[in-house]
C-alpha cells in the first residue's frame, strides 16, 4: 500500500498550524521588536567596526530584573592567558558593553587559550549573576575573529539560596534544553530507523533552521499583522519550510543516488562527515563567525514562580517543542504514512514487498526529520543566541540521546533527551559548567555498559 501525497502534505501543514498557533498564544507575552530594538538602541550598543590585526573579546551586561533589560556600566573584567597572567582589563560602558582587545596580532593567539573573569563586587547593589558559578569563562581562540562572552545578571537572591531551589531553576533550563535536544534527536532517529544511517551532518540540518530564520529577522523593518510585530513568527515558519526543502535535497541528490548505487553505510557515514565540513564552512563563509541574536525574545523579564524565574521565552519554547513532538508521535502511531514508515524502519525488504513506495518514505522522512532539526535550531537560537557552529556544539549529545534511548526508536529520543538534557543542567550543582557535557557522556557510557541497546531499544542477537 503506497503512502499518499496528501499524508505528507497533512503533517507538514499540521506542524506548521502547531507553530503559527503557539507564536499567536505567546505573542501577548513576547516583547515586540520594536521595544527590544528600541532598548538596544541605549543598551549593547555594538562598538563601532575597526580595521586593526587584534582579536577583541567583547560582550554586554543587561540588568533583566528591569524591563525592558537595563544597561550595566562600569563593571570590571580581566583577561588571563594559559600561565594565569592578565594581559587585559577593562569596563563595560555606558550601554553595558565591555570591549577588551589581546596583545599581538590574531595571527599570534590563535590555537591559545583565554580566560575571561568578572569582577562581581563591581556589580550594582542588589544584582548577581544568574549563575554564581560563572564567574569565568574560557575561550579557545580557532578564528581570528572578535569573540562575544555574555555572564547573565539578574536577582541577587539566586546566589544565597539553597541547593534544592538552585536545582529547580537548573531544572527549568535543563528542560527548556532537553525538548529542543528531542526535537533534533526524533529527527536523527527517524532518519537512522528507515536508512540506517549515521548521519554526521545532522548537526548543520540544527544550524539551517537558525540561519534560515535569522535571514527573515534581519531583513529591513518589521513584519506586522494587525498592528502586532509577527516578524519572529513569520521567521520560524519560513525556517521550517525552508528545512523541509533542504532535507528533500540532501535525500534527492545525495542519499538517493548513493542507495541506488549499493553504497555501503561505512561509505555513506564518511560522506556525511564529509558534508558536515563543507556546510559549516558555507555557513561561516556567508553568516560569518559571530553571535547572533534574534530581534524578539532577546531578553525578557521572567516571572516569579515562588523561588523559582520563568521567562515567557521558556515558556514559549515548552509549549511549542512539546506540540511539535506530540504532533509528529502522533502522526507515527496514528496515519498511513507513520504505519509506513515503522514498516520500512522494521524491515524495508518486506515493506517493499507489500507495496509501501520506501523512496517516498524515506523521502518524507528525511523531510520531517530536517524540519525537526531545523525548528530546534530556531529555538536553541532564540534561547541562547547562535553561530554557524551551533548545530556542532550539539552533535555530539544529539546522537548520546538517540543512543541512550534506543537507536532507531521514537520514544528513545524523546526519553533519552529528556535524560540527558536535564543531566546536563543539573549536574552543574556539582560539577564545573565547563564539564556539564563529560557527564552527559560518562552517564551514556555507564548506561550502555548495563543496557547496550538503550532505555527503550530491544535487545537483539548478532552473528
Amino acid at each position: 500500500m503506497h503512502a499518499r501525497p496528501r499524508s505528507v502534505l497533512a503533517v507538514i501543514l499540521a506542524m506548521l498550524a502547531v507553530v503559527i498557533a503557539s507564536l499567536l498564544v505567546a505573542g501577548g507575552t513576547a516583547a515586540s521588536a520594536s521595544t527590544v530594538r528600541a532598548a538596544a538602541s541605549d543598551a549593547c550598543t555594538k562598538p563601532p567596526p575597526r580595521k586593526d590585526e587584534t582579536i577583541h573579546v567583547q560582550g554586554c551586561l543587561s540588568d533583566l530584573r528591569e524591563k525592558p533589560p537595563a544597561p550595566v556600566p562600569d563593571v570590571s573584567f580581566d583577561i588571563q592567558d594559559e600561565a594565569g597572567k592578565v594581559v587585559g582589563s577593562g569596563k563595560s560602558n555606558a550601554s553595558g558593553v565591555f570591549d577588551i582587545p589581546l596583545p599581538g596580532k590574531a595571527i599570534d593567539n590563535l590555537g591559545k587559550t583565554f580566560t575571561i573573569k568578572i569582577d562581581k563586587s563591581t556589580l550594582p547593589k542588589g544584582a548577581a549573576l544568574r549563575n554564581s558559578k560563572q564567574v569565568s569563562l574560557k575561550v579557545t581562540l580557532k578564528l581570528d575573529s572578535d569573540v562575544y562572552v555574555t555572564f547573565p545578571i539578574g536577582d541577587a537572591e539566586g546566589a544565597g539560596t539553597g541547593k534544592g531551589v538552585q536545582a529547580l531553576q537548573l531544572a527549568v533550563g535543563g528542560l527548556v534544553f532537553a525538548l529542543l535536544l528531542a526535537m533534533a534527536s526524533l529527527g536523527l532517529s527517524m532518519i537512522f530507523g528507515t536508512t540506517g544511517l549515521t548521519n554526521f551532518a545532522h548537526g548543520e540540518l540544527v544550524t539551517f533552521g537558525a540561519l534560515a530564520a535569522f535571514g527573515i529577522d534581519s531583513l529591513p523593518g518589521e513584519i506586522r499583522v494587525a498592528g502586532t510585530d509577527v516578524t519572529i513568527a513569520v521567521a520560524i515558519v519560513f525556517a521550517t519550510v525552508a528545512s523541509a526543502a533542504f532535507g528533500w535535497l540532501n535525500d534527492w541528490a545525495l542519499w538517493r543516488p548513493l542507495r541506488k548505487r549499493g553504497t555501503g553505510l561505512v561509505a555513506m557515514m564518511v560522506v556525511s562527515i564529509g558534508l558536515s565540513v563543507l556546510l559549516r564552512n558555507l555557513y561561516q563563509y556567508f553568516a560569518g563567525a559571530d553571535t547572533h541574536q534574534y530581534s524578539q525574545f532577546s531578553s525578557p523579564s521572567p516571572y516569579h514562580w515562588g523561588p523559582v524565574l520563568v521567562t515567557p521565552k521558556d515558556i514559549f519554547v515548552v509549549l511549542l517543542s512539546s506540540a511539535v513532538l506530540v504532533l509528529v508521535t502522533m502522526a507515527l502511531q496514528r496515519t498511513r504514512l507513520g504505519k509506513a514508515t515503522r514498516a520500512v524502519a522494521d524491515n524495508t525488504a518486506l515493506a517493499a514487498a507489500t507495496g509501501i513506495n520506501v523512496d517516498r518514505v524515506i523521502s518524507v522522512v528525511w523531510i520531517v526529520g530536517a524540519m525537526l532539526a531545523g525548528l530546534s535550531g530556531v529555538l536553541l537560537g532564540m534561547t541562547q543566541g547562535f553561530d554557524y557552529q551551533i548545530g556542532f556544539k550539539i552533535l555530539l549529545l544529539v546522537f548520546a540521546a538517540t543512543v541512550l534511548g534506543g537507536l532507531g526508536t521514537v520514544w528513545g529520543a524523546i526519553v533519552g533527551a529528556l535524560v540527558i538534557g536535564l543531566f546536563v543542567e543539573v549536574s552543574t550543582l556539582i560539577i564545573p559548567a565547563e564539564l556539564k557535557f563529560v557527564g552527559a557522556l560518562v552517564v551514556l557510557i555507564v548506561v550502555l555498559l548495563i543496557r547496550p541497546q538503550g532505555l527503550l531499544g530491544k535487545a537483539q542477537r548478532v552473528g
